[in-house]
Formats: structure tokens, C-alpha cells, sequence
């Protein structure tokens, strides 16, 4: 059955009919178990219909949850009115975030086991992160990488809140173990290259500077023109400083794979 067919409320009245019909033509020539089959099969397809309405309501309320992400923050010791319609400003950034994980909560309260309660996870847990909520942000964060498609960019994202959070309880086996994570999932242009960048730093603060040194050399060698690239090289030099030599990178430099590419 299509889901063009499942969005169809006709479309059920027609199966159940026509069932209805097989099992009165053919009572004597079938169990009761086969019947239960078919009854069972229904029932399924009643699931799965009602389950995408349910999605798709969950969709929309969530473009109102995340609503509170819009409202600006405006500190002023005078009373803002907004504009009719609106809701006023944030005072402070406390504020807003402390309103970002309340109007989450509450949508994934309502909605649990939908994909945008998943998708809801990943700003709460970012907010949670900002609040110093830490041990909530690992719970909304870890739910979001094992439950959202991981072909999905923001995984990555995810990935790294989790190594930020175990870095600020001082779990640097833990964070290092996320960063791996991070680097090893699909992030196209998003991102590029920070997992192992996180994994450099991490390696440092735990006193492992010539790890750390060779992985940032080689990630300013193959991602230069990048964000993680430049940070690299800027981690490198403060490395440098603290008497570290800087290893030639293992990995061939960003121009040489051009050419073995073409």
C-alpha cells in the first residue's frame, strides 16, 4: 500500500470491504488465523496512517517551539514594546536559553518517539550546554546522534556538543571519544575537518602534545583553506611555544590530492 493510498480515509473502507468480502466467500476454506492475518494486516496500515498524521502535526507545532530561537536579545533598563503581534525581547541570553529548553521540553513531552522530538533534541541540548546543564545536554545529545538519520549533516553537530559537554565536566576520554565520532560521520562543507581539530586540542590537554601536534600538522596539511585548517595552524604555533616540535605532516598537502585526484 502507497502512502498516497494510507492518506486516503476512502481508501480504508475500500480494503476493509473488500477483506470483508474474501472471508465470507471463502469462510469454509480458511482458518481463523488467516482471518487474524488479515484483520492484523489492517490494523497496521491504520498504524502507520494515523502515525504520519502524527508526524506531520508534530512538524508544524515544532516550527512554533523553535520559534523562541528568533526572539532577539536586548538588554535595556527601559521597558521595549514590540510590535503588535510579537513577543517582547529577551533581557539576557540566560533568559532566552532558560525559554528554549522550557518550550523544547515541553514539545518533546507531547510528541515523544516522532522525528522532530529527535530533531528538537539537538537545539535543547545546545541550550542545556549554554545553561552549564551539562549531564542534560549528553542526554539530549546523544539521543539526537542515535536517533536521527546519520546521513544527516547536523550529526556532526551533535558529535560535538557531546565532546564540548564531557570536556567541561573534565572527561577528556570521553570528549576525545566524541570528537572520533564526529570526524568519522558525513558533514560535507559543515564543519569540515573539526573533529579532528577537537581531537588536537584534546590530546594536548592531556599532555599528549606530540599526538597533538602530528594530527594538527596533518590537518593543516590536507584541509588548509578550511576553518578547522587555520585553527589548526593557529593551535600549531602555540604548540611551537611550549617547545613542541611541529612534525611533517603524514598526509599529503591539499594540492598534491588535487592532482592524484585528476
Amino acid at each position: 500500500m502507497t502512502k498516497q493510498e494510507l492518506r486516503a480515509p476512502d481508501a480504508f473502507q475500500l480494503y476493509g470491504a473488500e477483506a470483508s468480502d474474501w472471508l465470507e466467500k471463502r469462510r469454509q476454506l480458511i482458518g481463523a488465523a488467516v482471518a487474524v492475518i488479515i484483520v492484523g494486516g489492517l490494523i497496521a496500515a491504520l498504524v502507520n496512517y494515523f502515525s504520519t498524521r502524527g508526524e506531520e502535526k508534530a512538524s508544524k507545532q515544532l516550527g512554533q517551539a523553535l520559534q523562541v530561537l528568533d526572539r532577539p536579545v536586548i538588554a535595556s533598563t527601559e521597558p521595549l514594546q514590540p510590535q503588535p503581534g510579537e513577543e517582547p525581547p529577551f533581557k539576557t541570553d540566560k533568559e532566552k536559553d532558560e525559554a528554549i529548553v522550557k518550550s523544547l521540553s515541553d514539545f518533546r513531552a507531547a510528541h515523544k518517539g516522532t522525528e522532530a522530538a529527535v530533531t528538537a533534541a539537538l537545539p535543547l541540548g545546545k541550550a542545556q550546554y549554554r545553561l552549564g546543564d551539562y549531564d542534560g545536554a549528553l542526554a539530549s545529545f546523544s539521543e539526537y546522534t542515535r536517533d536521527a538519520d546519520k546521513k544527516e549533516p547536523l550529526v556532526a553537530s551533535a558529535y560535538e556538543g557531546q565532546g564540548y559537554a564531557h570536556e567541561a565536566k573534565g572527561q577528556l576520554d570521553q570528549a576525545l571519544a566524541a570528537f572520533q565520532e564526529m570526524a568519522k560521520v558525513e558533514s560535507g562543507e559543515f564543519l569540515q575537518g573539526m573533529g579532528q581539530y577537537h581531537q588536537g586540542r584534546i590530546l594536548a590537554a592531556q599532555g599528549k602534545k606530540d599526538e597533538a601536534a602530528q594530527m594538527l600538522a596533518d590537518l593543516k596539511s590536507s584541509q588548509p583553506n578550511t576553518a578547522a585548517g587555520r585553527l589548526a595552524t593557529e593551535r600549531l604555533a602555540v604548540l611551537a611555544a611550549q617547545g613542541v616540535k611541529v612534525p611533517e605532516p603524514k598526509t599529503a598537502p591539499a594540492a598534491t590530492q588535487a592532482q592524484d585526484a585528476g
